[in-house]
């Protein structure tokens, strides 16, 4: 009985070809080879993209990076904002959400009775 269930565990080991793979790893090594084939034109547009837009977005991060850096540091949340619109005059605006209500940047201090103010 020992023996038979020690040749059931070791089966799995056996069922590997002369280069030492088991069924499970060719199948795999077939399927991502597939998926490469695949994928590979499309990797190959991204790259020519990547080559076209590359310097284009470089100047853009180095002349606009300090600016967006202000708005970034001044926005708490940027799901309060629609997505950014280009007007025929080439300029950029990002309107607020209507839904989302107003909230102010910082707590008023409270006055009292006679106008003092607390701190």
């Amino acid at each position: 009985m020992l023996i038979g269930a020690t040749a059931l565990i070791a089966a799995p080991a056996a069922a590997q070809d002369e280069g030492g793979k088991s069924l499970m790893e060719q199948g795999a090594e077939l399927f991502f080879e597939g998926l490469r084939k695949e994928m590979e034109p499309a990797l190959e547009d991204l790259l020519g993209l990547a080559e076209q837009f590359g310097p284009a977005m470089q100047s853009f991060i180095e002349e606009m990076g300090p600016a967006l850096a202000e708005i970034g540091g001044k926005v708490k949340d940027w799901s309060a904002y629609e997505a950014p619109e280009m007007l025929p005059n080439g300029d950029i605006i990002i309107r607020r959400k209507p839904d989302v209500p107003d909230q102010p940047d910082e707590v008023a201090p409270k006055e009292d009775d006679e106008g003092a103010t607390d701190i």
